[in-house]
């Protein structure tokens, strides 16, 4: 059985909202939590980073000085000793390395910037449109049952594929949306919410 989890809000600080806080750039504290629509999201990022000037060195200055959430790595350690667990994300390759250290190097799939000589990120590249989901579906056509867990709008979509589904520190408006996942709001009731979930994918596979 495989453990999918988010990366941001899950197991680490937004990028984007630590971002904000250092230039003073509100529009960018934005997230898959207010927008759904991720293409929709990303350009406006874009759009913002050209209109200022910000390329992704300034970025890659933010995300060195962040760490993961406190007791993410403790929470990924023992998740990892009850599943296969994969990161399954929306963030960038280019973003991800400097956090992804601090977490031991847990498998990541997610995204790449299209990045110019000069530093400017020209453009996004999506491995595929709703790649989280698909991932999911992927594994389950290899046979293997999945319990995800995310925070946000751009999660739903493998909640609802996985075996079982779990919020992690959702806004009340997207918990109001979907009420049949369980919600959680620390990493002791995250582990919790994963061995009940198992329990009842197991029950029901008898």
């Amino acid at each position: 059985m495989l453990a999918c989890l988010d990366l941001e809000g899950v197991l680490i600080p937004e990028i984007w909202i630590a971002f904000a806080e250092k230039t003073g750039i509100e529009q960018l504290r934005l997230t898959t939590r207010e927008i759904p629509d991720y293409d929709e999201l990303m350009r406006g990022r874009l759009k913002i980073l050209d209109d200022n000037n910000l390329k992704l060195p300034d970025i890659e200055k933010v995300i060195g000085s962040m760490a993961p959430m406190e007791g993410a790595k403790q929470f990924l350690d023992w998740l990892k000793s009850e599943f296969q667990v994969i990161i399954l994300s929306d963030t960038f390759y280019q973003f991800a390395g400097p956090l992804m250290a601090q977490l031991d190097y847990p498998t990541l799939f997610c995204n790449s910037l299209v990045i110019e000589d000069n530093g400017r990120i020209a453009d996004y590249t999506l491995r595929q449109d709703d790649g989280k989901t698909k991932a999911v579906k992927a594994f389950q056509s290899l046979n293997f049952q999945a319990i995800a867990a995310g925070d946000s709008y751009n999660d739903t979509g493998m909640l609802k594929q996985a075996e079982g589904g779990i919020f992690f520190k959702p806004p009340e408006s997207i918990t109001k949306e979907f009420p049949q996942f369980p919600v959680t709001q620390n990493y002791d009731e995250l582990k919790e919410a994963f061995l009940k979930v198992r329990q009842g994918i197991l029950k029901r596979g008898r």
